[in-house]
């Protein structure tokens, strides 16, 4: 039995930890080649390399997401490696010590995050839809785009206005792209996590971690696969005419 991506070709930034490493990793395993770029080989939370994990399925690229340069080097070494690019997931973002209230949010801390959560899902965008605009369609698409957006582009969520204000919009850019490019056969689509565990929990605090159980109504706290789950449905030829959404995995959180 073939996996889902069988013979397709993915390119994920941020990839080495977190939500992009269980994309990755999912990815290669229903058999795609994965092209990983990230600022490091090996995951924030600890853990082996990704490129040790994916062997001959994928190769890592030492690249910033925020660079065209470097999106381009990823872009450029999965057509190199399989002829085509098939999926771009634009996963990589900060938030961080960046993210503030306004009135402590400096103007690097800004720049800082709208480099990478905004900056780089357009340059990853711009750069894979140049791509497949070129390619023969496969059963009607000739790429799929995947950008991991937020539950919290479209809240008002305290204390974090330049996160908050660059993933509204990233949502936003979901639906404009996905509207100039349906007609050419590009699938532009976004996955907005709610509370997701990754590294130690224990590190999220206790408070913030009982806020998050008692607003989700799932029995428990969302997990890396339940995202990259969601990603391969978006990429995968499941999601044929699906384009333009911001698929909530967030175990019901927006709904309560």
């Amino acid at each position: 039995m073939t996996g889902r991506l069988e013979g397709r070709s993915a390119v994920i930034t941020g990839g080495a930890s977190g939500l992009g490493r269980a994309i990755a990793l999912r990815f290669a395993h229903e058999g795609a080649f994965v092209v990983v770029g990230d600022l490091r080989p090996d995951p924030v939370e600890g853990g082996e390399p990704i490129a040790d994990l994916l062997g001959e399925t994928g190769i890592f690229l030492a690249a910033d997401a925020s660079s065209a340069d470097d999106v381009d080097r990823l872009v450029s070494t999965a057509v190199a490696r399989c002829g085509r690019l098939d999926v771009m997931v634009c996963n990589a973002g900060v938030s961080g010590r960046w993210s503030k209230g306004l009135l402590e949010t400096t103007d690097e801390d800004w720049d800082a995050i709208m480099a990478v959560n905004l900056r780089g899902v357009f340059l990853g965008t711009r750069r894979a839809v140049a791509e497949m605009v070129t390619q023969e369609p496969r059963d009607e698409v000739r790429g799929r785009v995947v950008i991991i957006s937020s539950q919290q582009g479209m809240i008002g969520a305290p204390g974090h206005v330049a996160y908050a204000a660059s993933k509204g919009g990233v949502v936003n850019f979901v639906h404009q792209v996905a509207v100039d490019f349906g007609p050419r056969g590009v699938l532009v689509n976004a996955v907005a996590p709610g509370k997701i565990l990754t590294g130690n929990p224990a590190g999220m605090g206790e408070e913030l971690l009982a806020y998050s159980r008692a607003r989700t109504p799932f029995h428990r706290l969302g997990r890396p696969d339940d995202v990259a789950g969601a990603a391969l449905f978006l990429a995968s030829d499941d999601a044929g005419y699906v384009s333009g959404i911001n698929l909530l995995v967030d175990g019901g959180w927006m709904a309560s």
